[in-house]
């Protein structure tokens, strides 16, 4: 069977470390478009082409190759946080939730590079935001939340003319 663990890694079919590579030099990309469309305030295809839908689709097409070739024949679960470090223990599967990482992370990235675009919030204050989704996820999802009122209120809102670029509906 194709998806047949053992077949796979005598055959050579999937080595995780360079998929592991190649999934976090993809992600990597992505960010890198979408600090480039925050610096510029241009280039939004970077933002909503790229970062908020490409890469996130193909790092989601490699999770869900994981996951259907490599989960049933997986230890663990979800009943527990035991079970769950169990089914990690599976490289394939720890792959996989890393994999889940870098797409979610580099989506909830983008939507906030947009929404942040879209509220004039200044350049400055989008880049550590968006440090802080790259390193920490849910962290920089929450410190945006929390700069946003901030900003609101002391007026740094950038001008009409800042916030004004190329918009795509992607997503």
């Amino acid at each position: 069977m194709f998806f047949d663990r053992h077949y796979l890694e005598e055959e050579g079919v999937v080595n995780v470390d360079m998929l592991f590579s190649l999934c976090s030099t993809l992600a990597l990309a992505g960010w890198i478009c979408l600090a480039v469309s925050v610096l510029t305030q241009r280039l939004a295809f970077l933002r909503d082409r790229i970062a908020r839908f490409f890469i996130p689709f193909v790092l989601a097409g490699v999770y869900t190759a994981l996951v259907a070739g490599f989960f049933m024949g997986a230890k663990g679960g979800y009943n527990s946080l035991t079970d769950v470090a169990a089914l990690f223990e599976t490289r394939e599967i720890l792959l996989a939730g890393w994999v889940h990482y870098l797409a979610f992370d580099l989506f909830v990235g983008a939507y906030l590079a947009e929404r942040g675009q879209a509220e004039g919030m200044p350049r400055l204050v989008m880049l550590p935001v968006l440090a802080a989704t790259f390193l920490f996820g849910p962290a920089g999802f929450l410190a945006y939340f929390a700069v946003r009122p901030l900003v609101r209120s002391t007026g740094m809102s950038a001008s009409s003319a800042e916030r004004r670029s190329e918009t795509y509906d992607v997503v």
